[in-house]
């Protein structure tokens, strides 16, 4: 179904800047109607209004077609934009998928029509550029892992509700286990569902390497057991339960389409060192294959070999930026991209503005948590953090070493290098050494020289 409208005034003089894409449309999305837009001297009706419905989609790539379109433009709005996005790619158009920054219009009256003109007329004359979009392959593995990074936040609300049930019978697990969905945390839960509410007996489903004793963990337990906050607890462990499944399956899902994946072989580069062998305990939220040895296969370079990355956030950041680094001119674009680069704003010669950009980038907040889990650890990234922490603050150590780890995995997947940890001693020698150099340089500056003092000789 379309419609029919009548063409505004153009917002820019013809004359004023070359036309770039002669071939070009724009599309303003939404989710009922998308308003398309082609050159005035394609159709009689060069502004047309389409449904959403998948017929209407394919009649609105037919029109572009029958128009002589070759790239379209269209604005990101929500997941609206997927389909039709999906569907004019598979049909052999250049399609810009555009950010909503890009497309402010001038002031005065806004409507649907002027929009998708105003987005046409950008893309002719060049002003548009295309957002990131890894290819169908990243793409498909991405959406499962968001999709798994979703069951695990609802499987968190079920946990704070068997906390809840838990704290309402005055049960005090929570204080002497770290985490009652660990091993005995769950025996005991389980033990309490099937009608067992002695409490010795209850701590006798200690663990051996639980830190608390079975006198401890006993008089936690000594509460009141009544009947509505056992459901309650029943109810919750049973939706725990159910997403666990769900994630089971969500990662069988994604080993599945690891080893349907085509293998990383880069012509001209050395093989690389393969995944060190896997840890025998599982820790929590992790896949139940071995995620790690899976990206290498298509990768080509282990990640989990840099401080602080495991395979769960070597996963995300590769979800979501894929395995071409070429996408990107050089390393700065990169950390620009992930908004780890302030936007410096001069005006006058004056920097107005220099603070990072918000992003909602996953692969941003996974090189952030990153940063932050190698505060203590003996390694030069984590030296590289306590120092930055020292002298600015936690806020701009996270961010620095979350830049750092992103410069190592650009090379690491760029070039097809493994990344060697030279250890926390090694990086302060370093450190000490470009110092020492540079107030060297300055004392010659100022003409003196910078001489190191004798140590005095042991008799």
């Amino acid at each position: 179904m379309t419609q029919e409208h009548q063409v505004s005034s153009p917002a820019l003089a013809s004359a004023s800047l070359p036309k770039w894409n002669q071939h070009a449309a724009g599309l303003d999305i939404g989710d009922s109607e998308i308003y398309a837009c082609v050159p005035v001297d394609r159709d009689a009706q060069p502004v047309r209004s389409f449904l959403t419905f998948t017929a209407d989609l394919h009649a609105l790539a037919d029109w572009l077609q029958q128009c002589g379109i070759e790239t379209v433009a269209m604005e990101s709005t929500g997941v609206y934009w997927i389909p039709i996005y999906e569907i004019l790619e598979a049909r052999g158009f250049q399609v810009y998928l555009v950010n909503a920054r890009q497309l402010k219009n001038v002031p005065g009256r806004k409507s649907d029509v002027a929009d998708c003109q105003w987005i046409q007329q950008l893309h002719t004359y060049g002003l548009l550029r295309g957002s990131f979009r890894p290819p169908e392959e990243i793409a498909a593995l991405r959406a499962l892992v968001r999709h798994r990074d979703t069951l695990i936040q609802y499987r968190a609300a079920h946990i704070q509700h068997m906390q809840k049930a838990l704290q309402l019978m005055n049960l005090k697990l929570t204080n002497v286990l770290s985490d009652i969905t660990g091993v005995t945390g769950m025996k005991i839960i389980r033990a309490i569902m099937a009608g067992q509410h002695d409490p010795h007996v209850l701590a006798q489903y200690r663990e051996p390497g639980c830190h608390k004793s079975e006198a401890e963990i006993a008089k936690s337990l000594q509460g009141h057991y009544k009947a509505e906050h056992l459901f309650v607890l029943r109810q919750a462990v049973e939706l725990y339960d159910m997403y666990d499944q769900q994630i089971r399956a969500c990662d069988g899902e994604i080993e599945a389409m690891y080893q349907a994946a085509t293998p990383s072989n880069p012509d001209g580069h050395p093989p690389t060192q393969p995944p060190l062998p896997k840890r025998q305990k599982r820790r929590k939220n992790q896949a139940h294959f071995d995620l790690a040895r899976s990206l290498y296969r298509i990768v080509g370079v282990d990640l989990t070999r840099i401080a602080g990355i495991d395979a769960l956030t070597a996963q995300t950041i590769i979800s979501e930026i894929g395995l071409d680094m070429d996408k990107w001119p050089s390393v700065k674009h990169f950390a620009s991209w992930l908004g780890l680069a302030p936007l410096n704003k001069q005006s006058g010669g004056k920097v107005l503005n220099s603070h990072l950009p918000k992003t909602q980038n996953r692969a941003n907040t996974a090189l952030r948590i990153a940063a932050q889990s190698v505060a203590r650890s003996n390694t030069a990234i984590g030296a590289y953090y306590r120092r930055v922490k020292a002298q600015h603050g936690a806020a701009v150590a996270i961010v620095a070493t979350a830049h750092k780890l992103a410069r190592i995995v650009y090379h690491m997947l760029k070039y097809r290098q493994d990344y060697h940890e030279a250890g926390a001693q090694a990086y302060e020698q370093q450190y000490q050494e470009r110092a020492i150099r540079n107030l060297k340089r300055r004392a010659e500056q100022f003409g003196f020289r910078l001489d190191p003092i004798a140590q005095p000789s042991v008799s």
